[in-house]
């Protein structure tokens, strides 16, 4: 079965489309015959593609005819219509298969609508065809302007851009089908903007056409238009804004405010002093504004401190300033923009430099001395009055006050107007070898002007102080010695200071020169020896040998120091009841339970065995000896203060405690035990013995009783021990 489009349809069709007026009779004649391509198997029509147009108002407009090739005309067969929009949209007469849109139609809401088609018997009420599909397009009509979905728009710049620079890129959206025909094709002009900026028609990307500076506008707005039909007469448009923001660049160098600047400053203003400010001025903003400020000539008596939160230059003092040496400078200063933009020259920042003229003003100054720190020297044991050093100050005014000098806080030292300082005692190095001295200048003018200057004196030694023995030497020799035997070792010091080190000589004196019993060993050490140089040594012949020993330095000029060494003997000793503690009995105290009763106690102990066997020290004539002599033997115990040996024993001691190097400085009460005569039982005591407790013999306190036999074992023994 075959299915025809009926002409009617097609004639209301090329009615309904005045775009499609080129369909030619020939074309219509053709659709007129019979779709081969869609015939199928069993099926009296086919479907196919109606067009209707959209935004008709009138009340019904036809869209065309469903006719089957078995319609015979005799009102058997009524058609049905379903599917999108059948029966609210579209209608279709049962008897005559012809379908009307009842509705305007708007393709941008629906483009097309999909409906199926069905032929009944009347009689019947069946089917006679199977049910066909078919297409009901909307054809579009030129009902929607462009519209700017993104706009308005806002975009920035730099300034001074190139010509034909991009600067933003504008977009419309139309409706209208894209497809069919012009509706949808848009054209873009400006309608504000010009001369500065251009729009490319097809692609809306608007750009430069002309330099903008900052300076002098920093914004623009520009409307842009779309409009579709490429822009010919009836075409629909629309229209968005372009706010367009010109950001800065460094483009604008800073600029002096003034040509020359006027400052004044006293000379007395401390380093750092802030003097004045100056400005300058940039038309650029934000970073391109910053600015830095900075000395053209490389002046180093002035700075300039740039002051970022005000754009201000400082300027400082950078070193002090004399009103009497200059009273005005001029100073050339620069100012540059702190960052350059890499667009534009370098000379374009190369700055501009303004003068400042700087007066000085004169204020009433302190005295200023030649030099802030002096150092001089002076020999010891110079005398009172010497001369040491001098100062010199002077008052850097015009007045030229006179000054008057001070030393400050140290009697030693005096100075007098002409700043001459001389001693007013004694110096000694070994007291004090440096002295700290500070002297004052002061105006007589004005006498709140003073100044200080720091004076150091370094006291010369002068080898005044002999040389002396390094500590105490307590010597004796055994009655045994054998020659070439070495007894002591001696060494000396010497106060003085030395550029060296110091060196002693050791020799004998030239009256021991026939001394045949001791030579002196000098070990070029600062040390010598003693050494024996016979034998035969005995106590009860000489106790005491005095040796005189010279020591010399090596200062120029040498002192020398003429030393007698006391040498005792010692002969062979018993052995003690603690040999390992013999020469520790002096200074311990021995305790034991046996009491008396004191004077009046006669019960305790029979006191005539001391009375019988009273113990008496052998008298020997007596030595004539030295005052160096630490102790002497006892000569007798029958004696008394008148005696002559009590006479010469106090002065002895007299004479020894004032040339005695370690005695106190001052007056002191020597006091001695010295028992005379009158004792029955002679005397206990050791004092004014040139013999230490080992070498006496104590075997008689086994015959004084018992109460004494504690000590007599203690000091008592049958054995005898060599030196």
């Amino acid at each position: 079965m075959n299915c025809y489009v009926s002409l009617p349809f097609l004639l209301g069709l090329a009615q309904l489309c005045p775009c499609h007026t080129d369909m030619t009779n020939s074309k219509m004649h053709e659709m007129r015959q019979p779709l081969q391509s869609h015939m199928r198997a069993k099926r009296t029509w086919v479907w196919h593609n109606f067009f209707v147009q959209e935004e008709l108002t009138v009340p019904e407009q036809p869209v065309g005819r469903l006719r089957s090739n078995l319609d015979k005309g005799d009102a058997s067969l009524i058609y049905l219509l379903s599917g999108d929009g059948a029966g609210s949209i579209f209608i279709i007469d049962n008897r005559t298969g012809d379908i009307t849109a009842i509705k305007k139609l708007d393709r941008e809401e629906k483009a097309y609508y999909k409906l199926r088609a069905q032929v009944l018997n009347v009689n019947t009420g069946k089917p006679v065809e199977p049910e066909s599909e078919f297409v009901i397009k909307v054809l579009d009509i030129n009902d929607n302007k462009p519209q700017f979905l993104d706009g308005p728009y806002e975009t920035r710049i730099p300034e001074m851009s190139p010509e034909g620079t991009s600067v933003i890129q504008v977009t419309a959206t139309d409706n209208d089908d894209p497809s069919y025909g012009n509706n949808a094709r848009l054209i873009y002009t400006l309608l504000q903007g010009r001369p500065y900026f251009t729009v490319e028609p097809t692609t809306g990307i608007l750009r430069i056409s002309s330099q903008m500076d900052r300076e002098a506008k920093d914004q623009y707005l520009v409307v842009v238009q779309a409009t579709d039909m490429l822009g010919l007469p009836g075409g629909l448009s629309g229209t968005t804004t372009v706010t367009i923001n010109l950001s800065d660049v460094n483009d604008n160098r800073p600029i002096f405010q003034l040509g020359l600047y006027h400052m004044n400053v006293s000379e007395s203003a401390p380093v750092g002093t802030s003097i004045g400010i100056i400005m300058a001025e940039d038309s650029d903003i934000g970073e391109n504004a910053k600015m830095n400020y900075s000395i053209e000539d490389g002046s180093h008596i002035f700075d300039i401190i740039t002051n970022n939160e005000t754009q201000e230059g400082i300027v400082v003092l950078k070193k002090k300033l004399d009103y009497e040496q200059q009273r005005q400078y001029s100073v050339r200063a620069k100012v540059t923009n702190s960052f350059i933009d890499e667009y534009f020259p370098k000379d374009e920042n190369s700055g501009q430099t303004t003068i400042i003229k700087i007066r000085v003003e004169d204020a009433d100054e302190p005295p200023v001395f030649s030099h802030l720190e002096y150092l001089m020297e002076v020999a010891e044991e110079t005398p009172f009055g010497s001369y040491v050093g001098s100062v010199f100050a002077r008052d850097p005014d015009v007045t030229n006050s006179p000054i008057r000098y001070s030393v400050v806080g140290c009697s030693l030292f005096s100075i007098d107007d002409n700043g001459t300082i001389v001693i007013t005692e004694r110096l000694d190095r070994e007291m004090a070898a440096w002295y700290n001295l500070t002297v004052t200048a002061t105006e007589e003018n004005n006498l709140q002007q003073v100044s200080e200057a720091q004076v150091y004196v370094h006291v010369l030694n002068v080898n005044d102080h002999a040389p002396e023995f390094f500590q105490y030497y307590e010597t004796y020799v055994c009655e045994k010695a054998n020659p070439g035997e070495l007894i002591q070792t001696i060494s000396a010091v010497d106060k003085d200071a030395s550029v060296e080190d110091h060196r002693f000589s050791f020799n004998l004196s030239t009256e021991a020169t026939s001394n045949l019993s001791f030579t002196v060993r000098d070990n070029q050490d600062n040390t010598a020896g003693i050494l024996t140089s016979r034998s035969g040594f005995s106590r009860q012949e000489q106790p005491v040998f005095y040796l005189p020993i010279l020591i010399s330095d090596n200062e120029i000029p040498s002192l020398t120091i003429f030393i007698f060494m006391i040498l005792g003997l010692k002969q062979g000793q018993k052995q003690a009841l603690f040999p390992d503690k013999c020469e520790e009995f002096r200074e311990n105290i021995v305790t034991y339970d046996d009491e008396g009763g004191g004077e009046e106690d006669t019960e305790a102990f029979d006191i005539a065995a001391l009375r019988t066997r009273t113990v008496m020290r052998t008298k020997k004539t007596r030595k004539n000896i030295t005052t160096e002599i630490r102790s002497l033997y006892r000569q007798s115990l029958q004696v008394g203060p008148d005696s002559a040996v009590f006479k010469e024993f106090i002065l002895a001691k007299l004479e020894e405690a004032n040339t005695d190097p370690c005695a106190p400085p001052f007056d002191s009460l020597q006091t001695y035990a010295f028992e005379g005569t009158g004792s029955l039982a002679g005397s206990l005591s050791s004092l004014e013995s040139s013999i230490s407790d080992p070498d006496q013999n104590f075997d008689y306190l086994t015959e004084l009783g018992p109460r004494f036999k504690k000590l007599a074992s203690m000091y008592c023994s049958r054995v005898h021990t060599k030196n």
